[in-house]
């Protein structure tokens, strides 16, 4: 009896002795060195240059070992760069075209995304594979030809000009219609059933299941369009038009000998990509997980 149950007590410890939920010390020592090496590489950079923009100019910014934390702690950088470079004017620029950018992405890409997945019309493969073949190309195949319709539109040399090619993507389109088949037709069917209108079901239907997919389309929007500085150099010739983008490279140029100015210049940039993403982080993520169908 007693051998009986040493047998059957052997696989049940064998499977403990194997669980992957439970690894062990130098699997988790692995684990956190890895993370740590992921959280270097990432943030190395800027916790690089924010220490070069705080630092002094009698301080040496290419010492070995490196100093992160400032031995002469100054803010200098910052009042150059405002003052040689209306920095803070190209900021407001590049805001107001992320902004347009942003709404044009989140209220296009749902409504076409709705099109696409949830109505019924002639040609809608040959429209996604439209979509599909734009992704495949890079955007510097088009450059030439959006320039000329925007300059025959007599918007050359404008923010307007800048925000149009970007107010609605492709990949948007993509990413709101495979949030748009999350929803079940049957709801959608039984609210026609109901008499309710197209824009009665976006509105009460649709878009409280997308929403989340809406915050993830309006972050990479805001980042693409405020990263941007091709597009923006190409119609731009007005240096009290620039974006952020183009007036930095402007920066770079005429204070490339101290890079501490750069490097404060580099910061201002950042500073609002970080808030955006900062303040939607949690229904960032809730959206990329995607989520389930609300009643």
């Amino acid at each position: 009896m007693s051998t009986a149950r040493a047998t059957s007590q052997k696989p049940w410890r064998s499977r403990r002795a194997f669980d992957p939920t439970r690894p062990t010390l130098a699997g988790l020592i692995g684990r956190y060195l890895l993370l740590v090496f992921v959280v270097i590489i990432s943030i190395g950079p800027f916790l690089w240059q924010l220490s070069t923009s705080l630092k002094g100019v009698n301080e040496n910014i290419y010492s070995f070992p490196p100093h992160l934390i400032p031995q002469e702690f100054s803010i200098d950088a910052y009042r150059r760069v405002a003052h040689v470079v209306p920095i803070f004017r190209y900021a407001w620029h590049s805001v107001i075209v992320a902004a347009v950018c942003v709404v044009g992405n989140v209220v296009l890409a749902s409504l076409a995304g709705y099109a696409l997945t949830c109505m019924k019309f002639r040609g809608k493969k040959v429209v996604m594979a439209i979509l599909l073949s734009v992704l495949l190309l890079p955007g510097e195949v088009t450059l030439t030809s959006q320039y000329l319709v925007i300059k025959g539109m007599g918007l050359a040399n404008t923010l307007t000009g800048v925000a149009i090619p970007g107010i609605v993507g492709a990949i948007n389109v993509l990413l709101m219609a495979t949030a748009c088949g999350a929803v079940p037709p049957s709801v959608l069917d039984a609210a026609t059933v109901d008499g309710a209108s197209t824009w009665s079901k976006i509105r009460h239907i649709v878009w409280p299941n997308i929403k989340g997919m809406a915050s993830v389309v309006a972050v990479f929007s805001f980042i693409g369009a405020w990263d941007d500085f091709l597009w923006p150099l190409v119609v731009l010739n007005d240096p009290d038009k620039y974006t952020l983008t183009v007036g930095m490279q402007y920066l770079s140029s005429t204070m490339s000998t101290d890079p501490r100015e750069v490097a404060a210049g580099t910061v201002i940039a950042l500073i609002p990509i970080i808030i955006v993403f900062a303040s939607m982080q949690k229904v960032f993520f809730r959206g990329v997980e995607g989520g389930g169908v609300k009643g």
